[in-house]
């Protein structure tokens, strides 16, 4: 099999455009992907972009490739200062807790500052097999689970008491 291929623009502030890349996106793996790895690929890459726009107020540039055994996602922003992964309290409603999911969730995950002046890429990595036993990773598997069907479950839980890598 091939590896397949998508790239899309993200204009500054344009929170629309989160939802087109999430479509690009499950569009991409639809033939060659479990649903569940489609959904969790949905939600990391929904936060890396949101991150970018809110956190930059600039645009983005994303990628994906999706290989038989390997998805990688990009997105590029043009500020290098490195996020800080923290935890969130209780009373922070759904704030910060971006990179705590993509730590849960992701086989690996990371931050590339690129030369002076380029900006940073943010990348995750779901590894394994399309159609395998579970959405590309035994680990994920058991932080999928518990985090499916409740808002963020214990698998957030779990990564907010541990605090950040």
């Amino acid at each position: 099999m091939d590896t397949l291929r998508i790239t899309r623009s993200v204009r500054r502030a344009d929170l629309k455009a989160v939802g087109e890349v999430r479509r690009a996106l499950r569009e991409l793996m639809r033939h060659r992907c479990r649903t569940d790895t489609a959904d969790v690929a949905e939600l990391l890459i929904t936060e890396l972009v949101t991150n970018a726009l809110v956190h930059t107020d600039q645009g983005a540039e994303v990628s994906a490739s999706l290989a038989p055994a390997l998805l990688r996602v990009e997105v590029r922003d043009r500020v290098a200062k490195r996020p800080r992964p923290y935890v969130p309290t209780a009373d922070d409603g759904t704030h910060g807790r971006g990179l705590v999911l993509v730590q849960a969730l992701a086989d690996a995950w990371g931050v590339e500052v690129l030369a002076r002046g380029a900006g940073k890429v943010m990348w995750f990595e779901l590894h394994g097999p399309p159609g395998g036993p579970g959405p590309y990773g035994a680990a994920r598997d058991t932080a999928y689970g518990a985090a499916h069907g409740t808002p963020y479950g214990a698998a957030l839980d779990a990564a907010c008491e541990a605090g950040p890598a």
